[in-house]
């Protein structure tokens, strides 16, 4: 599934899911920018990539600062002179039960998880626009679509990444740009690791196929929206969650 000369953008590349996703599409032949707010894990991530024969450059980003965010897309065109993809990854949690959640918790959550994509997507369309042409991936999670306890910002922010997908594949379509989503369930990364036994073994209780879920796994998903393979799906949401929500 070649995506040889399309720029790729992926938030929060420089760990976890992102990075997984950046290397798979890198090895798909995409010119791709990885771009997180740990710079120096920017640089590991490039590093990877080029030494593995592709393409990369890296730009350190807050995607909740939109002058960031016009940066991002500035260091993308002065070295690539296009965006083809950008792919909504990053985020955040912050969980508490409701009666214990702070406003603090909850807001910071709904601005990396929600309305960073509404800055990042409001910039680089000004780019995609004029070609007619983009893909916009935006990564969500089983949690927007059935809850999860002690998440209610998280859930609130990743239900609110479906509502916003449906919506901008409406308003862009008609400018040759497709918007999908990516709704991971339980994924066998760093974070995940550090869950409890027994609530992790719960967790893969719930999987109809018994196990948990591989960052690649996810990253496949991302290589099929973004490349040309998917040129008629738009405002669909992806769950790569082993039927752990159907």
């Amino acid at each position: 599934m070649s995506l040889k000369d399309k720029v790729v953008i992926v938030t929060g590349s420089a760990q976890g899911l992102g990075k997984a996703m950046i290397l798979k599409l890198a090895q798909e032949g995409a010119k791709t920018v990885v771009t997180d707010i740990n710079h120096e894990a920017c640089d590991s991530v490039k590093n990877e990539i080029i030494q593995a024969g592709g393409i990369a450059i890296s730009v350190k980003c807050n995607v909740t600062d939109r002058n960031e965010v016009r940066d991002l897309i500035d260091n993308t065109l002065d070295s690539f002179g296009k965006v083809d993809v950008f792919i909504n990854n990053a985020g955040i949690t912050r969980d508490a039960q409701i009666t214990k959640m702070t406003d603090l918790e909850w807001d910071a959550v709904i601005e990396t998880d929600l309305k960073s994509m509404f800055i990042c997507i409001q910039e680089v369309v000004k780019h995609m626009i004029p070609r007619g042409y983009g893909k916009i991936v935006n990564i969500t999670s089983v949690a927007g679509e059935e809850g999860n306890f002690g998440q209610a910002n998280y859930s609130a922010a990743k239900a609110g990444v479906i509502g916003l997908t449906k919506t901008l594949s409406k308003e862009l379509g008609k400018k040759g740009i497709t918007v999908n989503a990516v709704a991971p369930g339980f994924i066998l990364t760093e974070m995940t690791k550090r869950i409890p036994e027994k609530i992790k073994d719960q967790l893969i209780g719930r999987i109809p196929l018994k196990r948990g879920g591989l960052p690649e796994e996810v990253a496949d998903a991302v290589v099929f929206l973004a490349s040309d393979k998917s040129s008629f799906i738009t405002g669909h949401t992806l769950n790569v969650n082993g039927g752990m929500y159907v």
